[in-house]
């Protein structure tokens, strides 16, 4: 498949974060792009203001000629029709990785992997480049509040992506430069087992162009690869490393040292050791792309964040409400350490929805351990996903693990009654399911009083 033959793109699962984002790259070359999704999102509705024609009915009527490639995402059910009429009719249909791994062979990639942090720190990554004047073109999985958007249009030979474990998708990528930010246990209905899951991420460093390096956080190992520089980064250790983490006046403030250049007193508005762990490794790769410190100071001081990573939705002396995605034991940890470095004399309350039934069988124990992190905790159902229910799993299980007393239960049809008889001084919600139809509410419910 040549990129440059292509006149007419077909979308299955169009208002994907994954999925939107290419549909912008072809958008934004003048190819006609046309596709299909469940329902009408702001996602869907931006990509038909900025020209695509997009329908929510699964009929192949809507399907139109001459379409030279159609794109799919593994969400899509097996018995979709047009999906499956695609394939019937031998249409070019390539999966979203695959399309993305075409678009990677085109430029220097610049792959960011890793089973946490990889939207944070590819939009860390986009913004450095942009402001130490290397014009990328970026892939991103959340909507970077700089660019407002999933895609970042770029005119230079580099291209940054998320490298996405999950089914193995990551595998399709060429890259340049990568890095690995973590290698937990995850999507455990794809691999089966945590040793599975490491070895997929030794797949991917196996694709890194060896003329290029790969950059590992810290204490994480992988098997030996003839000819790739392998280089180390982290918080105090690694060859590449930030130190002296401290808090000034609302701002995570620290140091870097490297072989390239080291940097002092670097302002950094994202919150947490994770997120400065994470940009750790966006100056790392930025370094040897010839971005100089002072860029790096300008640009961490800039950055307005990522949509639902740590997003402060209202902030004032009395009352904090913060939205993040974190859907994963881990990740769940780190928001909330984060939280109570900036707050530590703030009561920290909580509402999670679990997302999937299989990760909250696997992780049960972890995720009561890290809930137990805050002060007051409301537990959500679990939103399903891709997924059908598993006998005997809710989030009770979770529930009776605890061994916070400040907990309780809720749905989503009684949250907002739930929340209405309590008063907060820092509120967090957390999950990556549809929690986030609820940010609007609660903030309109903080701001009344």
């Amino acid at each position: 498949m040549n990129l440059k033959d292509i006149k007419k793109v077909y979308f299955v699962g169009i208002g994907g974060i994954g999925m939107s984002a290419i549909a912008r790259f072809f958008n934004s070359r003048g190819i006609e792009v046309l596709g299909y999704d469940k329902t009408a999102t702001v996602l869907t509705k931006k990509l038909e203001a900025e020209g695509m024609e997009i329908h929510f009915e699964d009929d192949v009527k809507h399907i139109p000629k001459n379409i030279d490639l159609v794109v799919y995402t593994p969400a899509i059910p097996d018995d979709h029709n047009e999906l499956n009429y695609f394939f019937k009719n031998e249409y070019p249909v390539y999966k979203r990785s695959e399309v993305l791994g075409l678009i990677s062979r085109s430029a220097k990639c610049l792959a960011i992997a890793g089973t946490h942090g990889k939207t944070t720190t590819t939009s860390i990554l986009t913004h450095i480049l942009k402001v130490g004047g290397v014009d990328c073109t970026a892939f991103l999985g959340g909507i970077a509040q700089n660019f407002e958007s999933n895609y970042v249009h770029g005119e230079s030979e580099y291209v940054v992506v998320e490298a996405d474990e999950y089914d193995r998708s990551f595998l399709t990528l060429t890259p340049y430069l990568a890095a690995i930010l973590s290698m937990d246990a995850d999507h455990l209905d794809i691999y089966g087992s945590d040793e599975n899951v490491k070895e997929g991420f030794n797949q991917f460093a196996e694709k890194v162009n060896k003329s290029g390096t790969l950059f590992l956080r810290n204490g994480l190992s992988l098997n030996e690869i003839k000819g790739l520089e392998i280089s180390s980064f982290g918080l105090d250790k690694g060859i590449y490393r930030s130190h002296n983490v401290r808090v000034e006046k609302g701002f995570f403030v620290f140091d870097y040292k490297s072989p390239k250049e080291s940097i002092e007193n670097v302002k950094f508005v994202l919150p947490g050791h994770h997120n400065v762990e994470n940009a750790t490794a966006a100056i790392a790769i930025a370094q040897q792309l010839g971005v100089t410190g002072a860029a790096v100071k300008k640009a961490l001081l800039t950055f307005k964040g990522v949509k639902r990573r740590f997003e402060f939705i209202y902030r004032t002396e009395g009352q904090v409400y913060i939205d993040d995605y974190a859907h994963h034991p881990t990740e769940l940890k780190a928001a909330i350490r984060a939280a109570k470095t900036l707050y530590p004399d703030k009561k920290i309350s909580g509402i999670f929805q679990p997302h999937l039934f299989s990760r909250t069988r696997d992780f049960v124990e972890d995720f009561a351990k890290a809930l137990d992190g805050l002060d007051e905790v409301i537990l959500m159902d679990i939103y399903p996903a891709r997924e059908k229910p598993i006998p005997g799993v809710t989030s009770k299980i979770v529930f009776d693990l605890m061994e916070n007393p400040n907990k309780s239960l809720a749905s989503k049809s009684n949250l907002m009654e739930v929340l209405s008889e309590r008063k907060f001084e820092v509120l967090m919600t957390l999950g990556a399911g549809d929690i986030d139809t609820f940010v609007l509410p609660i903030k309109e419910m903080i701001e009344n009083g």
